[in-house]
């Protein structure tokens, strides 16, 4: 039987993050005017092509969910805060490579957008430590700063002022490693963040409650975000540790597509309270129990690989 959710667009304005992610892999300035006309439109092509490349992982970054957006998409769906689904801060220590610096990054940062959501005070900092010794492990020294922390603790009773110090960290992150031709790193950031947002989705629906879920509603909803991972990785997929996570999602990609989707065209709803357009659109999914508990089987299973 068919399952029905309303998916608010609005929902989907992520982070800009990386827009330039690609970038060094134009030609770079000052080049000598060449006197080969060949050479001349082989360069105009070559600048062309690192254009579109830049374009496209502009809209890449865009279409995915950073690891705040995801925190707030599970509130938003009615999802309740329990610390045991978290990555416990007490594992920071266990994590001395880059790629496991880069995917808990990724995830500590996760956890501490969800704490912030909750109002989860000693939490917030605990993860911001953490997340600032996954980013000092990384070479990132500006960004997390001290002063960062300090000012999150002298805001600690302010969610909105916590939450962009939550987005300005991740931003930092992933600009420093962008800007310093680390684009297999950021990725693997960006895979870590989408994961935990993912597992503590699925850990927390109640499948006595499934169907008309809002919650499983989200969790569909990442069958885009599966893919644009996927296109993501396999930009840098020469690199060693980067082929293992293309292997991890594409197994839990098979799992995506066995979720039919079809969706009605979009409509617009004037919200009186707020006097502002919403785009809604109603989406059918054929999603049965045994495929989500699959979906939630696999990314468990990921998920506990990269902070084990």
């Amino acid at each position: 039987m068919s399952k029905k959710y309303s998916f608010g667009t609005g929902l989907i304005a992520v982070l800009l993050i990386c827009t330039v992610l690609f970038s060094g892999c134009g030609s770079g300035g000052g080049e000598k005017k060449s006197k080969s006309t060949e050479t001349e439109k082989a360069t105009v092509k070559d600048n062309t092509q690192a254009v579109q490349d830049v374009k496209q992982a502009e809209k890449i970054f865009q279409a995915l969910p950073s690891p705040l957006e995801s925190a707030m998409l599970i509130k938003s769906a009615g999802g309740k805060f329990d610390k045991k689904y978290l990555n416990p801060v007490e594992n920071q220590n266990k994590y001395t490579t880059n790629n496991s610096q880069a995917l808990n990054l990724g995830i500590y940062t996760c956890d501490l957008s969800f704490a912030s959501l909750y109002d989860q005070t000693q939490l917030i900092i605990n993860y911001m430590n953490a997340a600032k010794k996954m980013a000092n492990g990384l070479g990132i020294m500006d960004a997390i700063q001290q002063s960062t922390i300090d000012r999150l603790e002298e805001n600690i009773n302010n969610t909105q002022v916590i939450l962009d110090i939550v987005s300005e960290t991740f931003l930092n992150s992933n600009s420093y490693l962008s800007d310093n031709d680390q684009p297999a790193i950021a990725t693997t950031v960006l895979v870590g963040g989408w994961i935990e947002g993912l597992y503590i989705a699925t850990q927390l629906v109640d499948l006595n409650e499934f169907n008309g879920n809002k919650l499983v509603g989200r969790i569909i909803d990442q069958k885009l975000s599966i893919q644009i991972l996927l296109d993501l990785l396999e930009k840098n997929k020469e690199v060693p540790n980067i082929q293992g996570l293309v292997i991890q999602m594409s197994k839990l990609k098979a799992v995506f597509d066995k979720i039919n989707i079809s969706a009605k065209p979009i409509r617009t709803e004037i919200d009186k309270s707020t006097n502002t357009t919403i785009l809604r659109s109603e989406v059918t999914t054929d999603m049965s129990q045994a495929i989500f508990k699959e979906l939630r089987d696999v990314t468990s299973e990921i998920r506990n690989s990269f902070v084990q």
